[in-house]
């Protein structure tokens, strides 16, 4: 007989049920969670791969159709976090994650046919990307399911393994799109969907056979309505923007931005296309993998100080793409020499960062309302049930927030585009933004008490301002 599928009385924090047998399940149910997310970002981000395939003389889109096509990408993915969050509650952790598989067959299908029937008109371009958008929304329920099944000294490093192998779905599906333009050339987008066709099956099915529901999920309808009168809730959700939404946004963005420095250096389509592939990859590779590092980085030092460290890293790489900006409009687009390896550069490294600090603020999340929970006068049952209840919510929250700020990436992108033909105000703008966060984390955060003593208190091994 199979075994039940719902898990009864689940306590990550019952040490002796976590020994018995409880890590085991946590990880199994990781592992598919991990891989569902996977390709569920990997065809977020398709457009952002089938750019490489789309010449504007073939489909009729120009540079700022196609920012415009990223940005409504990530913004349906945003808008649907929310619902996604309350899914795994409702309908069960391994049903959501199957479904939110195999509902992406949708929207894979319909790509296949667009880019099969080039010259199509701009609206179902927008219409296919909207559906897309469902790949991202599958990260809140994967979180918010993957925060119930692990214990809060581990969830740092549950939360960015689960958070970093979806992320690097968005680098594989890139590598896909490199491997058929080697292989294949440009003209033949068919075989990178046909690959994430197969896996959404897959992935499916893999959830169906070996995840599992926990019967006390609680994040709910009021823990949601609560976030919205928590300033916590406003502030740690605007962290997320600047580390996140720059990590989903410049996915969409950097291969464009390749290509047509490419282009204005004098190569075809085609070979800035292979040549874009061939760098765009690395990108969101370095920032998966760095958010898997963050999660330990931020469990050992805690949440709030690497975060702050990240966003004031973030701001002085992004001056130096404000630079090469400046460099490549006074070239009248060209960019080469010591400037274009620092456009490399310095992207590369803001992607690794947005990957540490995508961990750091995910970290701080579960931190803050633990920490905060103490303070309500519950019993130990009541006030865990609290802070699960609460950081689940967030944890969707933030995260639609977050996948917001790709939205504004691209349309700051498309808006500079538009006015000056660089991309140069638009990075001004971002370097501003990482400033004002940093100076927020640590206002909010990491400020000094009136005794000159910082206002932290610690909870397992991150550092969390008590109120």
């Amino acid at each position: 007989m199979a075994r039940s599928r719902v898990i009864e009385n689940w306590d990550p924090e019952d040490t002796e049920q976590w020994e018995a047998g409880g890590r085991r399940v946590a990880r199994r149910n990781l592992v598919w969670s991990v891989f569902a997310e996977h390709v569920g970002f990997s065809v977020w981000t398709l457009f952002a791969v089938m750019v490489l395939f789309m010449p504007e003389d073939v489909y009729g889109l120009d540079a700022p159709d196609k920012f415009l096509v990223s940005a409504v990408v990530t913004l349906t993915g945003a808008f649907l976090r929310v619902p996604y969050t309350l899914a795994t509650a409702v309908f069960g952790g391994r049903n959501w994650t199957m479904f939110s598989a195999f509902v992406l067959l949708v929207p894979a299908t319909a790509m296949l046919l667009l880019m099969a029937n080039p010259g199509r008109p701009l609206w179902m371009y927008l219409a296919v990307g909207a559906l897309a958008g469902l790949g991202g929304a599958n990260f809140a329920s994967s979180m918010t399911n993957i925060n119930a099944f692990f214990p809060q000294r581990e969830k740092g490093w549950a939360l960015g393994l689960n958070a970093g192998g979806g992320n690097l779905g968005v680098a594989t599906i890139q590598v896909v799109g490199l491997l058929v333009i080697a292989l294949a050339g440009n003209r033949s987008p068919h075989w990178v969907i046909a690959v994430y066709l197969v896996l959404l099956v897959i992935a499916g099915i893999g959830a169906a056979l070996r995840m599992d529901n926990l019967a006390d999920q609680t994040v709910d309808v009021q823990s949601m309505k609560d976030l919205a009168r928590d300033k916590d809730a406003w502030v740690l959700s605007l962290l997320y923007i600047g580390t996140f939404g720059s990590f989903i946004g410049f996915s969409f963005a950097f291969g464009q931005m390749l290509t047509m420095t490419f282009v204005g250096n004098g190569q075809t389509p085609g070979q800035a296309a292979l040549h874009a592939a061939q760098i765009t990859f690395l990108g969101p590779l370095l920032g998966s993998l760095t958010r898997m590092a963050g999660g330990r980085m931020s469990d050992r030092f805690g949440g709030a100080r690497v975060t702050l460290v990240t966003f004031c890293a973030m701001a002085v790489t992004t001056l130096a793409l404000v630079y090469t900006s400046v460099v490549q409009s006074a070239g009248g687009g060209t960019l080469s020499g010591g400037a274009l390896v620092l456009f490399f550069a310095a992207f590369l490294t803001l992607f690794g960062l947005t990957g540490v600090g995508n961990a750091s603020v995910y970290k701080l999340i579960p931190s803050v309302y633990e920490a905060r929970s103490h303070a309500r006068g519950l019993t130990a049952e009541a006030r865990a049930s609290w802070s699960r209840a609460h950081s689940g919510a967030l944890i969707g929250v933030a995260g639609a927030v977050g996948a917001f700020g790709g939205f504004l990436i691209n349309m700051t992108l498309r808006a500079s585009y538009q006015s000056s033909g660089s991309a140069t105000a638009a990075f001004v703008v971002f370097a501003a933004f990482y400033v004002a966060a940093a100076i927020i984390t640590r206002a909010v955060y990491l400020r000094a008490s009136a005794g000159g003593a910082p206002a932290v208190e610690s909870i397992g091994e991150g550092a969390v301002a008590v109120r």
